[in-house]
């Protein structure tokens, strides 16, 4: 994991003193709004529907157990005892009071941690692959690469205040468990013949109003001269990119716009015009960041079989909550944040404080947030996985539900989202409720549910299997239902089914669309498999032929 040096504390906590001056000055009637509002979202804060809001950095998906211990404190303190996971690997604190956010940065400082660039026109949180390092299909590491791409684009003079924001993921995997092709840059990292590493480049992936697919624009790019060719590009969005339309500012609308050969081409051009003076990354550099994430000291352990006179519950939660190591002995353990009933992604400061613990025992004290706001205890010996279970269960984090229908991607919606239509996180809990039964969700097998409150689509509803959007109708809240979306390894746009629905009748419908699908399944296929097979017709017809009478 990176530590900070001296020059990194002594940026944090600076940029620290300067927003505790902004703040008071704001709250003093010296700053304005206007005058404050740029200043408090290069910090992460938000003014929300209830509260300010603040987003707090977890750079790709990495917590040590000390960072994770602080953050419980800060709930405790700062807020109601909670905090939120997202779908960019960061925690969203959803009630701290202005006077006392700089009091939250300075104790996140004092862990290694911040909230610079989680919010504003600039290059967000760098995200990457959960099982980074551990997937035994992996090409490389992703980590130190997010590592540097971050060092890179904090402060950036050219890139701070862009068009619009900006998102970077970049997977070493086949499995694309980043979402890549939905972000602005999307790197996939590469061996050429030689077995040099080097990335597969994609730009203009994004979702919200205009969903879209990020289009390959280089196969394979040398891996010395990847800043090089990311300031190619940010340089050609920062040129051409809209500035007078907030919603047509994304480089997504200017890949559109030009055609992806046309973007290819200046940006090729660009980065051969400042090949003399561009961010070369030098072996020793890359080297000096890759140290930070060498493999953990493992011992020397064989795989062992743990269903060995073990209760049918753990067997369970051993097949969805866990996943396979490349170092034998080990397994990778979900921290479920789905547990039926709660609000998908919210973890409380008791239930922090207990996994940190339990990752400093087992796991080197190491915690990684996911794409799929769980969190992952990357390297748990096999022997120790029953009585981590165990603990696990107890504070109602076993839930062993990951990949199945009810591991529910949401955003926090109309409770919280000041831009929101409509709730999520009420009617997250009607599907858990619909869909308790264990042996039922397990049948159905891999089924993504991926909700957001509007279009901007914080849920990630176009690549849901099932996406659900809020949407507002003579002031109820409605819900709109796509079927087919993707985003892990074979990315897809949902396509909207039909009318949109009613609240008390979304559970329902989705039930509907599931045993469509069990009737119509072929022998061992995925839900996913059968819609692209058959379409959407057979499930459209299913929804809306048996809709109440009343509807």
């Amino acid at each position: 994991m990176y530590q900070y040096d001296e020059l990194d504390q002594a940026f944090v906590e600076q940029r620290v003193a300067e927003f505790r001056d902004q703040t008071r000055r704001h709250l003093a009637g010296e700053l304005s709004e206007d005058e404050f509002r740029p200043l408090r979202l290069r910090n992460g804060l938000y003014l929300q529907r209830h509260a300010p809001m603040l987003r707090i950095a977890i750079p790709y998906g990495l917590l040590a157990a000390r960072q994770l211990t602080r953050l419980a404190a800060i709930t405790r303190r700062y807020d109601r005892g909670y905090g939120h996971f997202t779908t960019r690997q960061n925690l969203q604190l959803n009630w701290p009071r202005l006077a006392e956010v700089p009091e939250i940065l300075a104790e996140l400082a004092s862990v290694q941690m911040h909230a610079i660039q989680t919010s504003g026109n600039c290059v967000r949180n760098v995200t990457a692959d959960h099982l980074a390092g551990i997937n035994p299909e992996e090409v490389d590491d992703p980590r130190p690469y997010c590592e540097i791409i971050r060092q890179w684009a904090t402060l950036h003079p050219e890139f701070t205040y862009l068009p619009r924001k900006f998102k970077i993921a970049v997977t070493g995997s086949k499995e694309d468990r980043a979402a890549s092709e939905v972000h602005d840059i999307g790197l996939h990292l590469q061996r050429d013949a030689s077995g040099a590493i080097g990335f597969a480049v994609l730009v203009g992936g994004g979702l919200g109003r205009a969903p879209m697919i990020g289009h390959l624009i280089r196969e394979f790019l040398p891996l010395a001269q990847l800043l090089a060719y990311l300031e190619a590009i940010l340089r050609v969005y920062n040129r051409h990119g809209r500035r007078d339309n907030i919603h047509k500012a994304r480089i997504k609308v200017l890949v559109k716009a030009l055609g992806p050969a046309r973007f290819r081409e200046q940006v090729e051009a660009e980065w051969r015009a400042g090949h003399a003076h561009a961010t070369r990354l030098l072996p020793e550099q890359i080297e000096r960041v890759r140290a930070f994430f060498q493999p953990q000291p493992y011992e020397s352990l064989t795989d062992v079989d743990v269903s060995v006179g073990r209760e049918p519950a753990f067997l369970a939660w051993y097949r969805y909550n866990t996943r396979a190591h490349r170092v034998p002995g080990y397994r990778a353990v979900f921290v479920c944040l789905k547990a039926h009933g709660k609000v998908p992604g919210d973890m409380t400061a008791r239930q922090m404080e207990a996994v940190a613990a339990l990752a400093e025992r087992v796991s080197f004290g190491l915690i990684r947030a996911t794409h799929n706001q769980n969190l992952l205890l990357a390297d748990v010996p096999q022997r120790d996985l029953h009585d981590v279970w165990l603990e696990l269960r107890e504070l109602g984090l076993a839930m062993p539900n990951i990949g199945t229908l009810t591991d529910i991607i949401a955003c926090p919606g109309l409770d919280f989202c000041s831009l929101a239509n409509a709730g999520t996180l009420g009617l997250a809990k009607q599907i858990q409720e619909r869909f308790d039964d264990l042996d039922y969700l397990y049948d159905v097998g891999d089924i993504e549910i991926k909700m957001s409150g509007c279009m901007n689509g914080c849920g990630h509803h176009h690549v849901g299997h099932i996406g659900i959007l809020g949407v507002e109708k003579r002031g109820e809240e409605w819900y709109q239902l796509t079927l087919g979306g993707s985003a892990n390894g074979f990315t897809a746009l949902g396509e909207v089914i039909g009318p949109s629905l009613p609240k008390d009748e979304v559970a329902g419908a989705i039930e509907r669309i599931v045993e469509a699908y069990r009737a119509l399944r072929a022998d061992g296929e995925r839900f996913i498999d059968t819609l692209r097979r058959l379409g959407l017709e057979p499930f459209r017809e299913r929804v809306y032929a048996i809709r109440p009478a009343a509807a």
